[in-house]
């Protein structure tokens, strides 16, 4: 009775039968039957989710890959049906997934790229049981896309590069065959049956061709595209909230190279060694300056691993800690207990900081730090830090504007840094005043008073001799703050040097002095050392100077555009301070650059000078050498000439017309080049072409130059009888070489080439 009932009665009603009918003759119906495109839109979803595997660390292949396949192999088997009922499951699915992603988002406020991406392969795993259109399929290439997007901003390796290229390969022949199903050349019988005789094994070769021109067509772009500052949206990466338990003022370091024992509050406050100045060892893996004291006498050198990967919208030197007082063999913070904690609010990561004031303009620059391998709880970040994004609910500041955590930063602990910097103008600071407040002279000026009338003779007598020594050959006297640091800094590098091994400098005794030893007795000494020399040197003729430690920018990937860090790129320098501008740094350290990487001007194209830097370093020096001459003059002379031309506009009204006649000339002969170059291309082709093709290409391109040219739609027939109205001599000209044209291209005989060549000649002049 029920199937009667539900047979007879209920498929009878009109609204059921004109849903039926309005289901079987919809348009939106027709369905996809290439089981090639569907296997290729399978795999470039497949690669769209590995791909934010490998950059993410996640495991979301494990269930959306066999999930994808057996979805796909529903679809395409049931592709005809209304699958009424699976309709329904995948909305709720879909509804379920979205409520997920909401749930995510409170606990990634800040960073929601993964969250996106996992909502994503949710979502294309639900509508993979439903792709019965063309559309559809369209639908799940752009998921596959935006798959791969997600990834690329959250990969900080050339891991990347891999599945990147193999998505391309990919996609060529996916949209190929997307755009012939588009056209519906699938659908037709005849094309089907030519379509065996060329398999899509047949035509590797083009897509090979294809693939390589893409490829390189996308790196030159890459290289020459310019650099404009990112980080338009105010929210930034950051990792999940991390808990504090206990109290944290912000007193203690912890390094776990050199932490002392005792309990936790005094951790990392160093080692006996460390206080004292004994002879020790290095750590394998710590860096001996993150701490609040500093042993200079200890010898070794780390093994090299990488321990950050920072994004960065300039290059810079990410400073860790600044030291105020020289112990003879090291430095120490001397008001480590005068710490400032900073809470954050419970719905954001952002913690407000208060940047020292400068009179200098500054320039807003974003870092992104992502932490590969365990550090001390001192949190990296550019100069001047205005803002920071961090997961724990409770940062430090210390008196020389260092950061502090209250944990140890650990593995792959994301954080963000807004750092207003200064830049470095030199005229400006060699006019800064000498008049220091009284708290800078109170801890900035210490220095041992046993070696500070002898150092302070040696920098005088530095100073004093600059003129006759003329290593910057120029003859003026140093008269400012800042060339008086320049010149010292500039001095140590070229007199002092480097031990070879770690372990030649020997051990300072109880009562030996670092600075005394370095100067008066071993003529150099270990890379910090400089940075020591030259903060006390500066000390001793009245410039407040301390020691700042930090990491250099590392080496940049231009691929991934992040600066790889590793341990061994810590090391400390001189910074010096002007009144109404603060601190700057100088880096004493021989084959250091004297001024570290800082903010400039312009860095537009920035990315193609990273990315030569990062070819050269594969390179044998004598070739870097001979390119960076070859090319440091080239763009030597074109900067030249373009500051020329721009500067002519500063003239008055002669310069400015001198300058539109130039432009004017370039210009013209730009043009007339432009022309000639097409020229010489157009012979170039012609005269590879067999004979006869090249008479009918000739024909064709005198016959545009009187207007009667021919539409790319037209057949050669067709165009010569499109002008049989015309005067009979040329369209019998036309119709006689587009007939023998024709005859020989698909008939395969051999025309008369001489006398075909001479009727066109004649015509050429009766016109």
């Amino acid at each position: 009775m029920f199937n009667l009932f539900r047979n007879n009665w209920f498929s009878r009603l009109p609204i059921v039968n004109n849903w039926r009918q309005n289901i079987q003759t919809s348009p939106l119906m027709a369905v996809e039957d290439s089981l090639s495109l569907r296997v290729l839109v399978l795999a470039l979803v497949i690669m769209g989710t590995v791909a934010v595997d490998i950059a993410a660390d996640t495991t979301f292949s494990f269930w959306a890959v066999p999930l994808s396949i057996v979805g796909s192999v529903w679809s395409y088997r049931y592709r005809r049906n209304p699958n009424i009922p699976v309709k329904f499951c995948i909305a709720i699915g879909m509804l379920i997934g979205l409520g997920a992603f909401f749930g995510r988002l409170i606990g990634e406020l800040n960073d929601t790229r993964l969250a996106l991406g996992e909502l994503l392969i949710q979502l294309q795993v639900l509508h993979s049981f439903d792709m019965p259109r063309r559309k559809d399929l369209g639908y799940s290439i752009v998921i596959g896309l935006i798959l791969l997007g997600v990834a690329a901003t959250l990969s900080q390796t050339l891991a990347f590069a891999p599945v990147l290229l193999l998505f391309l390969a990919i996609a060529l022949p996916t949209l190929v065959l997307n755009y012939r199903s588009q056209l519906g050349l699938d659908k037709s019988k005849v094309k089907r049956e030519k379509a065996k005789e060329t398999q899509l094994g047949a035509k590797l070769p083009f897509y090979f061709l294809l693939f390589t021109l893409v490829l390189g067509l996308g790196l030159g772009i890459f290289a020459v595209l310019p650099r404009f500052p990112g980080y338009q949206l105010r929210t930034f990466p950051v990792s999940s909230p991390i808990e504090v338990k206990g109290g944290f003022t912000g007193k203690s370091i912890i390094n776990p190279g050199y932490v002392r024992q005792g309990n936790a509050e005094n951790q990392g406050s160093g080692t006996k060694e460390s206080q004292t100045g004994q002879p020790g060892k290095v750590d394998n893996n710590f860096y001996y300056g993150f701490n609040s004291q500093i042993n200079q006498n200890l010898r070794g050198s780390m093994t090299p691993k990488v321990v950050m990967r920072v994004r960065s919208q300039a290059e810079g030197f990410w400073r860790v800690l600044a030291f105020d007082r020289y112990t003879g063999k090291g430095w120490e913070i001397s008001r480590n207990d005068a710490v400032t904690t900073l809470k954050r609010s419970p719905w954001s990561y952002q913690v407000y900081l208060s940047p020292p004031a400068t009179s200098a303009p500054t320039r807003e620059v974003v870092q992104t730090y992502t932490v590969v391998a365990d550090l001390p709880n001192l949190i990296p970040a550019m100069s001047h830090p205005k803002e920071i994004y961090f997961p724990t609910p409770i940062v430090a500041v210390d008196k020389e504007n260092g950061l502090r955590s209250p944990v140890a930063l650990s593995k792959d602990l994301t954080y963000t840094v807004i750092s207003e910097v200064p830049y470095r103008d030199r005229t400006l600071l060699g006019k800064a005043a000498t008049e220091y407040p009284q708290h800078i002279k109170k801890y900035y000026l210490q220095i041992p008073p046993e070696i500070a009338p002898k150092v302070r003779q040696l920098t005088e007598e530095i100073l004093a001799n600059y003129s006759r020594d003329n290593v910057s050959r120029v003859s003026k006297t140093l008269d400012s703050t800042y060339e008086k640091a320049l010149y010292l800094a500039q001095y140590l590098k070229q007199h002092y040097s480097i031990p070879d091994h770690p372990f030649d400098f020997p051990y300072l005794s109880e009562k030996e002095d670092l600075v005394e030893a370095f100067l008066f007795k071993h003529q150099g000494g270990y890379p910090d050392h400089f940075s020591t020399v030259l903060t006390v040197m500066l000390r001793s003729i009245g410039i407040p100077a301390r020691l700042v430690a930090g990491f250099s920018p590392g080496e940049f990937n231009p691929f991934t555009g992040m600066y790889v860090v590793r341990n061994t790129d810590a090391y400390a320098m001189t910074e010096v301070y002007f009144p109404k501008y603060g601190w700057f740094a100088f880096d004493p350290i021989p084959n250091h650059p004297l001024i570290p990487p800082s903010i400039e001007d312009s860095q537009t194209f920035s990315v193609l000078r990273q990315l030569w830097h990062w070819v050269a370093g594969w390179l044998p020096s004598p070739v870097t050498g001979l390119f960076n001459n070859v090319f440091g003059t080239i763009f030597s002379w074109i900067t030249k000439a373009i500051a020329w031309f721009f500067a002519l506009f500063a003239q008055g009204w002669l310069g400015i017309l001198t300058g539109l006649t130039f432009s004017t000339t370039i210009a013209f002969f730009g043009w007339l080049g432009w022309i000639q170059w097409r020229e010489w291309l157009k012979r170039r082709w012609m005269s590879k072409l067999p004979p006869m093709e090249r008479l009918y290409q000739q024909m064709l391109q005198w016959t545009a130059t009187k207007g009667l040219g021919k539409h790319p739609a037209q057949t050669p027939l067709e165009y010569a009888k499109s002008y049989q109205n015309h005067a009979p001599a040329t369209a019998q000209v036309i119709d006689e070489i587009s007939q023998a044209y024709v005859s020989w291209r698909y008939g395969g005989h051999t025309p008369n080439l001489q006398q075909l060549h001479q009727k066109l000649l004649e015509l050429k002049k009766s016109q």
